[in-house]
């Protein structure tokens, strides 16, 4: 494993320019030769877009392994990158939703979707006027590579809290404006955890309501992320403050504003979103359906 790493370490030290030309390799060998997953990715697509054509659905799918590959060397390119670098190719648009939140002292969640390329988005804690920045992730069952995705996560100043773990520091620690909680909030959760759903790209979709339970126990700001290919290497940020209806949001209400503005942002550029990941699979296990 650890001569996997150094590797990947020496691949990562390469400019980007280079590591396109094996994108666009590994592009011919994942699409054209290996086929990895592309019948999870068609279905995925034909049931989110029943209306579109084969064609169309063909092309969307085609642009998604080509940004799906570049994902990829870029998540390699996260362990040496620069934040200088990741600041000249990543725009944060909307920042005045940190400092507000910041004067209100309240702590900020943020949602972001499996929208290409969130692994950059941990160098928003070297630009936001908040302390403490917290990227959640998930555990993986190898000891090693969980040491690297948490270093991996660890740069910038940010400080990886592992899922399970985030909800009890958030209750533990000092609501004041300081701390930023990234949460990649479209995760599929295990069946055993599923409890509530909703339609989302057409299909039940079972979620996570985590974050969402946070929104009836304590005063934060809820903001959405989203992101935007502006073209190979470059995106945009948007930020966008999550408020509720009435006086405070009741229950679900976050969960479903956050997947409204994501299934918005997937309509404008549907090749963008991680189609291969199998989002769907436990819709029977849903106890609860959005009303």
């Amino acid at each position: 494993m650890n001569f996997i790493f150094k590797i990947i370490l020496l691949f990562s030290k390469l400019p980007l320019r280079v590591l396109y030309v094996f994108s666009d390799f590994m592009f011919f060998v994942i699409y054209y030769v290996v086929g990895y997953r592309r019948k999870a990715v068609l279905e995925n697509l034909h049931n989110s877009f029943p209306t579109k054509s084969p064609e169309e659905l063909k092309k969307i799918e085609k642009k998604f392994y080509f940004n799906f590959c570049d994902y990829i060397v870029e998540t390699f390119k996260s362990f040496t990158i620069s934040s200088n670098e990741l600041r000249v190719r990543i725009q944060h648009l909307n920042q005045d939703v940190f400092h507000e939140a910041k004067s209100e002292n309240k702590n900020v969640i943020l949602l972001a979707g499996h929208v290409f390329n969130w692994e950059w988005f941990n160098v928003l804690a070297t630009i936001i006027p908040q302390e403490n920045s917290f990227p959640v992730y998930r555990k993986v069952q190898s000891g090693f590579w969980e040491d690297k995705i948490k270093g991996l996560r660890n740069r910038f100043g940010n400080q990886p809290l592992e899922a399970k773990e985030v909800i009890r520091h958030i209750f533990r620690n000092p609501n004041d404006g300081n701390s930023v909680y990234m949460f990649v909030a479209d995760q599929t959760p295990h069946v055993s955890e599923i409890t509530y759903g909703l339609n989302f790209l057409n299909q039940k979709t079972p979620v996570f309501v985590g974050y969402d339970k946070l929104s009836l126990r304590m005063d934060l700001a809820f903001v959405y992320c989203e992101m935007k290919k502006v073209k190979r290497g470059f995106y945009q940020v948007n930020y966008y403050r999550i408020r509720p209806d009435g006086e405070k949001f009741v229950e679900h209400e976050v969960v479903k504003k956050f997947h409204h503005l994501l299934e918005n942002t997937i309509n404008k550029r549907p090749d963008n979103y991680l189609w291969s990941h199998r989002k769907w699979k436990y819709q029977q296990a849903i106890k609860v359906m959005e009303e």
